[in-house]
């Protein structure tokens, strides 16, 4: 390690340096506590890349697990990657067919290990990421669901599941991608609104051909499976025709006429075709109303109607001719230009299909009774709270999940099938050819289960169950998850109830819930918006060119690619600079406020930067101050200054405040407090007082000591409360100023988290420090308000100063006279008369700056004037809390005394201010 830290922070010279040797030293493992905490994270998909959520999501995981290392807890932040099954096999399949090559040339066999090696040829882009992100992971523990300990439990739970009749195989309505050929969950499907139409198709009644009832779809080609046209019970137009059938055309087929509450009567017509195959509404009016469920498609999404005319088209080939015919046969009513909600695969893009196929579900009725109670007595906790009525609302109104999809990359469904299709669900091939018996012949299931299984499993999969490993024991139930509220069904819930049922234990204790990131403006990220910002863009920085060519890469409208690259010229004109991964982190925990979306405004990284600069260059000061000096590492005779007091003593306060914080989730004020202690105190403040006593001829050593002391160990503790947030910058300093602070230890990684001491904070100094700096910052505000020179010195005058004032006063002469660039300071005895001034209030004294060429009544009057408002305000408010016979009633005494005295001195000062505003108006009258 150097003596000194480069004149410049540059955080590409230290980040990946510093990651490294972490990751070599096996700096991540846990250690041996009597404590455990342990963290899972959310596993990405092995086939994606960082983006702004994940870093944001990583960041607080990551804040979490080093905070608690530095408590001394054991800790574990459980990594690794889930095998994506869709998406991971489109991968490949687009690889293969780049040699014009399918996957069912190669069989399933041999296109599993193409998977595979892809995996180990590309499958670690996140993870690569994550160690960019800082993320404090024991690398050697990285797990994937495809794992074989993983899959063993994937295993192990579904036949468990099916011996408890809580798996079975049937016939229902999925999602269907007819391009993917595979079931797909909710959460894969994305609905955007798009125009289309809507057809109004004339259904003729059986008895009566002349007369008809109308129907409005905005999927003609639908009609060929209808199995009724239902009306509400209340509609007195058609309550006469209910039980009566339709000749459903283009069929010979007759539907009845049903009456169900689903139907509203205001849309349309208020008849409504009821399509129980390929509609989820409709399929519930189905199962109802007992209806046939006709399906008319094949996987491809073309009609499967033998005796059709249809038969083989394309389903929009078939709307077409279908729309056609209707027309011929004048049972066209009308076509209304319609927008729509249409929904896409977020792989595919093909719209979805409501499909009726065998697939395999999970009774999740059962799991979920407990599921609920656990949340219900707080054996779990939702943070923010509000979320556990989302929860609650999807637990209470569940439905069976389908698990099976119909791809080749997953964990292969463990059924096996016999010549007379019997169902054998078993371990392993010789399980189920016991169960079967030696003459069947049996074909394993080709259906593989859905990634959310797997996942559901994964609190106590990566733990070693079923086997009750060490680690199991250690540590779960987990303490905290940490996730976005787009997957609290999807993954939170079925979590909660895998684990409750195998494990007879909560998976975590406490869910935290955080918010979406969006741009600056509240959009969605998206590539079609051409707004998505890379975290490790904003890490390394890109150029504009290289940014457009990203933002617009495999756009395939011309139009949408010119609109980006426009905007990207007009937002981004000189690229994205460097930030580094601290300014990164520290911003993400700057806006973590509780379950609200983010707004991500690169402005903030960038005051990040500077705020790292700050630290950075303040750090150099101590440094070149300190080193080759007696610290009082081995003399610690020394004599503290107020400034040294004061500091030591706020310092203790936010220890605490940064610990409460912590400790309930509130990621946005711990970055407020350590901001405002950096910047504010620390670096403004207290590093400028103390060039007053290191600069003195006249300081002795003990106070020489005392300042050098004070310097380094609040720096050095400062680093360690940063640390969780911003690990490389922390590091770096830390390893330089550690020596001087007399501590041990490789890393600041390994050091304890600071705790605060009560006795160490000396009210009396922080109250008389705020005195010096009330002085002070007055007198700045005029400076500033009146354009005075910084560098030009001022006669002050001081007015109303009782003993204590006084006292302050010739206490910290120095303080005023050299920090604040006072000439000279006068208190005014009792009853002299003061000249007219420009004034600033600390307390019920007055600080005065004489009236003289640099100062102009009229703007004095105005900021005074603003300064009474202020006041007013103030006055206001807290007479509203006092009058308020709630808040008297249960605020505690000390809360009560102290906005008393908040009106009192509001009161005070705006009884000043208007004396002072009379007096100014006096002099301009005068001086006229």
């Amino acid at each position: 390690m150097t003596n000194a830290l480069d004149n410049q922070y540059q955080p590409a010279n230290i980040e990946q340096a510093i990651y490294k040797r972490w990751e070599a030293n096996n700096n991540f493992a846990a250690r041996d506590s009597d404590s455990a905490y342990c963290i899972m994270i959310p596993p990405p998909n092995v086939t994606g890349s960082l983006h702004m959520g994940h870093a944001f999501q990583d960041t607080i995981m990551d804040l979490l697990t080093r905070y608690h290392r530095m408590k001394g807890d054991q800790t574990l932040w459980q990594v690794g990657t889930d095998h994506a099954g869709i998406a991971t096999q489109m991968v490949v399949e687009r690889q293969l067919a780049a040699d014009n090559i399918s996957r069912h040339d190669l069989g399933r066999e041999k296109f599993i290990e193409k998977i595979w090696e892809w995996k180990a040829e590309s499958g670690g882009t996140i993870t690569g990421q994550l160690r960019r992100m800082g993320a404090a992971i024991d690398w050697t523990r990285e797990r994937f669901t495809m794992d074989d300990g993983l899959s063993d439990a994937v295993q192990e739970v579904f036949v468990k599941l099916y011996e408890e009749d809580l798996i079975y195989r049937g016939k229902r309505l999925v999602n269907w991608d007819p391009v993917l050929h595979t079931a797909v969950s909710d959460l894969e499907v994305e609905s955007a609104e798009e125009n289309g139409h809507l057809w109004h198709l004339r259904y003729p009644l059986s008895d009566d051909p002349s007369s008809y009832l109308i129907v409005a779809t905005t999927r003609p080609e639908t009609m060929l499976g209808d199995s009724a046209v239902a009306v509400h019970p209340d509609d007195e137009r058609y309550q006469h025709l209910v039980g009566k059938t339709i000749d459903l055309p283009l069929t010979d087929r007759k539907i009845p006429i049903i009456a169900d509450d689903y139907v509203d009567p205001e849309f349309g017509s208020g008849c409504v075709k009821i399509t129980p195959a390929h509609d989820f509404n409709d399929y519930e009016v189905g199962k109802r109303h007992d209806l046939a469920k006709i399906n008319i498609l094949d996987d491809n999404a073309a009609i499967s109607l033998p005796d059709s005319p249809y038969h083989g088209l394309d389903r929009y080939v078939a709307r077409k001719q279908i729309i056609a015919d209707f027309e011929s046969a004048g049972l066209l009513e009308k076509i209304d230009d319609h927008k729509l909600m249409v929904p896409r695969g977020d792989r595919s893009n093909a719209v979805i299909e409501p499909y009726l196929t065998d697939q395999w579900y999970v009774k999740v009725e059962p799991l979920a009774k407990q599921a609920i109670k656990v949340v219900e007595d707080g054996d779990i906790k939702f943070v923010p709270e509000n979320w556990q009525n989302t929860y609650f609302e999807w637990m209470r109104n569940i439905e069976d999940w389908c698990i099976s999809r119909q791809i080749w990359w997953g964990h292969r469904i463990p059924a096996w099938y016999d010549q007379d299709g019997n169902i054998f669900v078993a371990r392993s091939l010789e399980e189920a050819q016991q169960k079967a018996g030696a003459d069947a012949v049996l074909r394993q299931e080709e259906d593989v289960l859905d990634t959310w299984f797997s996942s559901a499993l994964w609190p106590f999969s990566t733990l070693g169950w079923p086997q009750q490993t060490p680690e199991l024991a250690k540590y779960y139930p987990t303490n905290v998850l940490v996730t976005g509220f787009d997957i609290i069904f999807f993954w939170v819930a079925r979590m909660i109830m895998f684990g409750l049922k195998f494990t007879g234990q909560v998976p975590f204790k406490e869910v935290y819930i955080h918010g979406l990131v969006r741009d600056q403006e509240g959009q969605k990220m998206s590539k079609s918006k051409g707004n998505v910002l890379d975290p490790i863009d904003l890490i390394d920085g890109i150029s504009l060119e290289a940014l457009i060519e990203k933002r617009t890469r495999g756009l395939m409208q011309p139009k949408m690619a010119a609109k980006i690259e426009k905007s990207t010229r007009k937002q981004f004109p000189d690229g994205i600079e460097s930030y580094g991964t601290d300014a990164l982190r520290f911003t993400f925990a700057s806006q973590a406020t509780l379950g609200r979306d983010i707004r991500f405004d690169l402005a903030r990284v960038e005051g990040y930067r500077n705020f790292c600069n700050k630290l950075w260059n303040a750090s150099r000061y101590v440094l070149m101050n300190t080193q080759e000096h007696d610290c009082g590492q081995t003399n610690d005779t020394v004599e503290l200054s107020l400034a040294d007091r004061w500091i030591v003593s706020r310092l203790q306060q936010v220890e605490q405040e940064v610990i409460d914080k912590l400790e309930s989730y509130r990621f946005d004020q711990v970055a407020q407090v350590l901001y405002r202690f950096v910047w504010d105190e620390y670096c403004s403040w207290y590093v400028e007082l103390t060039k007053i006593v290191l600069n003195d001829e006249n300081a002795t050593p003990k106070q020489l000591r005392g300042t050098r002391r004070t310097l380094v160990r609040v720096l050095e503790t400062t680093l360690r409360l940063i640390h969780p947030i911003m690990p490389f910058i922390s590091e770096e300093i830390w390893q330089h100023v550690k020596p001087l602070a007399a501590v041990d230890g490789d890393t600041i990684m390994d050091c304890k988290f600071p705790v605060p001491n009560p006795e160490k904070i000396e009210q009396s100094a922080v109250d008389e420090m705020h005195w010096v700096q009330s002085i002070i910052t007055g007198v700045r505000n005029i400076r500033g308000e009146m354009n005075i020179s910084p560098s030009k010195l001022l006669p002050i005058l001081l007015e109303g100063a009782d003993q204590q004032t006084q006292h302050y006063l010739q206490a910290n002469l120095a303080y005023l006279t050299k920090f604040g660039r006072f000439e000279s300071i006068t208190i005014l005895s009792e009853g002299e008369s003061a000249p007219e001034s420009a004034t600033a209030l600390v307390g019920d004294t007055r600080v005065l700056i004489p009236l003289g060429s640099f100062i102009d009544a009229s703007a004095e009057i105005a900021r005074l004037s603003k300064d009474l408002e202020k006041a007013e305000r103030d006055i206001a408010g807290v007479s509203g809390r006092l009058s308020n016979a709630a808040f008297v009633d249960k605020a505690p005494e000390d809360v009560i005394s102290k906005a008393k005295k908040q009106l009192s001195d509001a009161e005070s000062a705006k009884r000043l201010l208007l004396e002072q505003i009379e007096r100014m108006k006096q002099f301009l009258e005068a001086d006229a």
